[in-house]
């Protein structure tokens, strides 16, 4: 009998769940505990158990994704975190590496370091490039801090120091001392969290992971435990940035690893459903109670980077947060979703986030003692939501505090009415999305032209139309369970770890011994972590080069075989260079050098992904009749009219229907604007065309 397997994502407004179990497909939805988050997942637990009739004893695998080490950056409240690194070094945090992201703002601002510059201490020790000691580490002048790492009450320690990736035995050498005097607080290597070159990134990296790894080790025990008790045995498994699993001890060594685990998931869904539906080109488009998150999906995968940037104090403005240097799935990502929060400015004009009313008080219509309007507020009082049957009828909405926040907050600065009001933020949050998607395919080299959209989330299928048609997209798939996708990409996922290392080698003189040793560790040490959690299951392994033409600022990505390399491979591997530097820019360099700055390493479990579902003889078109209409106001014409409300789950495959209209279920609802047509596959799909420009 198949193992009943549940995956949980924490939100900044709400826990998803998802359970399988066999052909048992169960979904759930509660509210975040921000103060104590294992709190709502253990009532998240209880509630999907009891409407699945499962007891805990029956979870064999739970997976779980969470926004809570992002947040706990982007709201500066992690731990108390010193940095100790090479003599002459300690302001390459703030220096960063002196670009600008807006080079004629006089006023610029940068992000501020999680470290002050108190906290950033010099020890005197030097290796070369090479990892050779120049000058051995000074154990005095280290023994030296200890008392202001007491006296300032430290609770974690980044430990970078300069060529540390080549050689760590000088950072290893530091954790002995300060782990001996101080027991009791975490500490984070640099040759451990980033081993790669660019001392910006890997410091930031490992810094960042300091200030997470108490709260998130905490926090992760105490889930532990607390499943546990309630009965639940089975492993844990953690879902990472890169859109792999690991196990909790992996997760509290390397939290920074988490940062972008929600969203990664629902990636991970997207590219599920594209491979499903046969769909080469996709945008992802998930929207939650906090963010929107927007990936480009090309051949069924997602696309994927090794560096991210969080807490950007520009919006959308590249370059203007913290740099990560850490397997992610590339995505961006914006304070756009239903708690996210509408004021206007000094100048009259309308804003939507990046402030989010969260779970706790909620938006206005939630009752909870929130008292400004949110997106959630704008959408109720244009009719896109039934005040009673919102999340299932477990969280009726009070249509009357909307107003009262709307006219306040947003209204009466305008002279506008309610509605009108909420018209304004609905379609502000709207371009705030579409426009930050467009800086995303211009970003990749990419155009929107021929995609098909992805919508999920709790607030994807809501804003998908209005979104997609500011991009010029003609189809949109709602799938089954789209309220909680991350949560169902969850268990799509395969237990996976990737190891990245910095091994500078020019293709003239590639040092083959050295090059195969390092890649043969790294992939013992992946598959060591893989293992952990893998249940003995098949594995496969992928190993990368990251190029680039002699002295040029960036690599790209080149695959090695997964194997021992020869001469005749590294004879091979300039070819490959310009092949994929041609499909990148176009045209290759001829006659220029080509050097490789690092390496990676993956290395997963085989997923068998749902195969290409064609309708080969789609089903008999009905026409369903609605279950009753409600007043809508059209964000793109601004007129109010009777619109048809259809259930979902009465429709059967085949339901055909046109807009202006609104599919509800329990965890979202689907707006199809005028113009458009719906269509439900044998596959339970919402397929949404666009009839007219």
């Amino acid at each position: 009998m198949p193992i009943a397997r549940l995956a949980v994502d924490i939100g900044g407004t709400f826990t998803d769940l998802a359970l399988e179990h066999g052909a048992l497909r169960q979904t759930a939805k509660v509210l975040t505990t921000p103060e104590a988050p294992e709190q709502g997942v253990l009532a998240g637990v209880r509630a999907i158990l009891r409407q699945s009739g499962l007891q805990p004893s029956d979870i064999g695998l739970l997976i779980h994704g969470t926004t809570l080490a992002t947040n706990a950056i982007i709201e500066r409240k992690g731990a108390k975190v010193a940095f100790l690194t090479t003599e002459g070094f300690r302001d390459v945090l703030a220096l960063g590496n002196e670009s600008r992201y807006d080079q004629y703002d006089l006023n610029i601002v940068l992000p501020e370091p999680l470290v002050p510059r108190v906290l950033r201490l010099p020890v005197p020790e030097r290796l070369d490039r090479d990892g050779r000691v120049l000058r051995p580490l000074d154990v005095v002048a280290l023994r030296a801090h200890l008392p202001l790492l007491r006296r300032e009450a430290v609770q974690s320690v980044a430990i970078g120091f300069l060529h540390a990736f080549t050689n760590p035995a000088h950072e290893q050498q530091a954790r002995e001392i300060v782990q001996e005097a101080l027991p009791e607080v975490a500490i984070s290597l640099s040759s451990e969290v980033s081993p790669e070159m660019r001392e910006w990134e890997r410091f930031s990296t490992t810094v960042a992971n300091a200030y997470v790894q108490p709260l998130m080790a905490r926090y992760l025990r105490r889930l532990e435990r607390a499943l546990r008790e309630m009965g639940l045995a089975a492993p844990v498994f953690l879902m990472l940035s890169g859109g792999g699993l690991t196990g909790i001890d992996t997760a509290c060594r390397f939290p920074i690893r988490l940062v972008e685990s929600g969203p990664a998931g629902g990636a991970i869904f997207a590219a599920d459903l594209a491979r499903a539906s046969g769909l080469s080109r996709v945008l992802s488009f998930d929207m939650g109670g906090t963010t929107a998150k927007i990936c480009l999906i090309d051949d069924g995968a997602p696309q994927t980077a090794r560096h991210f940037e969080v807490a950007r104090v520009g919006r959308f403005r590249k370059g203007s947060g913290l740099p990560l240097r850490i397997p992610v799935i590339e995505m961006v990502e914006i304070g756009a979703g239903g708690g996210s929060l509408a004021s206007v400015d000094a100048l009259g004009r309308i804003g939507v986030g990046p402030e989010s009313a969260g779970a706790d008080p909620g938006p206005a219509c939630y009752g909870r003692g929130g008292e400004r309007p949110a997106v959630t507020d704008a959408n109720l009082l244009l009719g896109r939501y039934d005040a009673e049957r919102f999340a299932g009828g477990t969280l009726p909405l009070d249509a009357a505090r909307a107003e009262a926040a709307m006219v306040a907050a947003v209204g009466a600065p305008l002279a506008l009415d309610a509605g009108m009001a909420a018209l304004g933020v609905v379609e502000m949050v709207d371009e705030t999305m579409a426009n930050a998607a467009r800086v995303h395919a211009i970003e990749s080299g990419k155009s929107y032209e021929g995609r098909a959209m992805i919508a999920f989330g709790g607030g994807g299928p809501v804003h998908g139309c209005r979104v997609a048609e500011k991009l010029g997209i003609r189809r949109i798939l709602v799938p089954a369970g789209a309220g909680v996708g991350s949560a169902i990409g969850f268990l799509r996922a395969p237990i996976g770890y990737e190891v990245v290392r910095s091994l500078y080698q020019r293709l003239a003189s590639f040092d083959l011994p050295a090059v195969n040793t390092l890649l043969d560790g790294m992939a013992a040490e992946a598959a060591a972590v893989v293992a952990a959690g893998s249940f003995g299951a098949a594995h496969t392994e992928r190993r990368v080069a990251f190029m680039r033409y002699l002295g040029q600022g960036h690599e790209i990505p080149v695959a090695l075989p997964a194997r021992t390399l020869s001469a005749a491979d590294v004879a091979g591997l300039h070819d490959a260079y310009e092949a994929e530097y041609a499909r990148v820019y176009d045209r290759p360099v001829p006659g220029s050098q080509v050097e490789v700055m690092s390496f990676s390493v993956l290395v997963q479990t085989d997923v068998a992904h749902a195969p290409f579902a064609g309708e080969e003889s789609p089903p008999v078109a009905t026409y369903p009749a609605p279950a009753r209409v409600q007043r809508v106001r059209d964000s793109a014409s601004g007129e109010a009219a009777d619109w048809a409300v259809f259930d979902r789950a009465s429709l059967s495959p085949g339901a055909t229907l046109a807009g202006p209209a609104i599919i509800a279920e329990d965890e979202t609802s689907t707006l199809i604007g005028p113009g458009w047509r719906a269509r439900m596959t044998r596959q339970g799909w919402l397929d949404l065309t666009r009839e007219t420009a």
